[in-house]
């Protein structure tokens, strides 16, 4: 199995849509609650397209040996002395628990560190989303904090458990494992 990111285009749209629609049930928990339109190949292209033009998020697509297997972002990119972002990502349910996330956060960290000029990136999960620590302390996050009521997810504010990882931090460890 091989595992890549690159970014997304509106032409990843329509295949995007269909893995967001045939994986809602299993993301829903995680995620905000979402109008129909969000479902839609209309409403993602509008979705992507803002998002593109705004320039302060860079999503990218996950590809599982070429094809499309769920979407990694860095959001809200702030740039001057903070150059920062938040970490975003999920991936379709027959690819769970198999290190596509793990892989695929590592491949964005490299981009966000040597492409993108970043310095640091957070991440923010729910308390009970184990897997989701697992892939980001696996890839050098440290928690740092707990935000109470930081997102309103599945329709509920809820606690999040914040996570960060810094350039200097990410390289030392890319020497070290190579």
């Amino acid at each position: 199995m091989k595992v890549t990111v690159r970014a997304l285009t509106l032409d990843d749209v329509p295949a995007m849509t269909g893995i967001l629609a045939a994986n809602r049930e299993y993301l829903e928990p995680w995620q905000p609650i979402r109008e129909e339109s969000f479902y839609t190949v209309e409403g993602q292209r509008r979705i992507i397209s803002e998002v593109l033009r705004a320039g302060s998020s860079l999503p990218h697509v996950i590809l599982v040996d070429g094809a499309p297997a769920g979407q990694i972002n860095l959001n809200n990119i702030v740039r001057g002395p903070f150059q920062s972002s938040s970490l975003g990502y999920w991936v379709a349910e027959e690819h769970a628990g198999r290190g596509v996330a793990t892989s695929a956060v590592a491949e964005t960290l490299r981009r966000a560190f040597t492409e993108y000029d970043l310095h640091r990136v957070e991440a923010g999960t729910l308390p009970h989303n184990r897997r989701s620590q697992r892939v980001l302390i696996k890839n050098g996050f440290e928690k740092f904090g707990m935000a109470p009521r930081y997102l309103r997810i599945a329709g509920e504010w809820q606690d999040h458990h914040l996570f960060q990882i810094v350039a200097e931090n990410w390289l030392a460890a890319s020497r070290a494992g190579s």
